[in-house]
């Protein structure tokens, strides 16, 4: 079944009673060589395992079947379960968990589904939740070798903005403390039915355990961080001043202490440079 033909989604759309739900933000992928490249760049082979979050009509999830030992998938929409129960039948390696995957308990999932196995996460998702699954995928920890997902192009320069540069946000600092992201290729709007009003593109974020740095209150850190481009054309010392209760003059000698100079703006700082002010912040209380 060719899931990227218009004529065979509408003919399923049709025989299951199928409608788009515009609040979860459904586009359906219609380039045939998409979910290939997916499947193929995000180390889906042999061997290994994949967790897939949000099926839409499981023309990813049937790539990443043909390459992994087992795919779990997590969707949200339970009107596609007579859709994907046609679509994926001739693949006994698939289950699909119908539940909202911000409220899953996705550690438990991967342990109980895949045990010890070499894990990767693929996902084609909405651009309103993009960020807060990619971030609690990292944040937990889960066992996961990496994370491959299509997003907004703009938010994909946006992940993949190294810290330090004019791009980087709170987001991109986020990224970089857990995985090494990098950006795979681009998509087109007119990859997708119905067509989104902006370009995609897929990132995959590699998983790592040591990112070099030296941070013993991570809290504080990512407290510091977000703070910090709260105002992010301007003086980061404001906002971070206002966030933690530090008053200005004594802030301003932690900077010192760190190595950073008090007009510094966030997106001047390097992941090191937020560590040592989170050191030296950490110390002083």
């Amino acid at each position: 079944m060719q899931l990227t033909n218009i004529g065979v989604i509408k003919d399923l759309f049709e025989r299951h009673g199928f409608s788009f739900t515009k609040s979860l933000g459904q586009n359906f992928l219609i380039n045939p060589s998409v979910c290939p490249k997916i499947a193929e760049m995000g180390g889906c082979k042999s061997g290994v395992c994949a967790l897939e979050i949000g099926t839409g009509v499981g023309v990813l999830t049937q790539e990443l079947a043909k390459r992994c030992d087992k795919v779990v998938a997590v969707e949200i929409d339970t009107g596609l379960k007579p859709i994907l129960e046609e679509t994926l039948a001739e693949y006994d390696n698939v289950e699909v968990v119908f539940a909202d995957v911000m409220e899953t308990d996705l550690k438990a999932l991967i342990t109980e589904k895949f045990g010890d196995s070499e894990v990767v996460v693929c996902a084609n998702l909405p651009y309103y939740i993009t960020s807060p699954v990619i971030m609690r995928v990292l944040e937990e920890r889960l066992p996961v070798k990496a994370l491959t997902v299509m997003v907004q192009k703009e938010a994909a320069d946006r992940i993949c903005a190294k810290p330090g540069t004019r791009d980087c946000g709170a987001l991109s600092c986020g990224v970089s403390y857990y995985s090494e992201p990098k950006l795979l290729f681009k998509v087109n709007r007119g990859s997708f039915m119905p067509s989104p009003n902006v370009d995609s593109a897929v990132i995959r974020l590699d998983i790592t355990d040591d990112n070099g740095l030296d941070v013993k209150d991570e809290k504080l850190f990512f407290r510091i961080v977000k703070a910090a481009f709260t105002q992010r054309r301007k003086q980061m010392i404001n906002p971070i001043s206002a966030e933690l209760g530090i008053p200005k003059a004594e802030l301003a000698e932690l900077f010192g202490g760190a190595g950073i100079k008090q007009t510094a703006r966030a997106e001047e700082l390097t992941l090191k440079n937020f560590a040592a002010l989170c050191e030296a912040i950490g110390g002083s209380r």
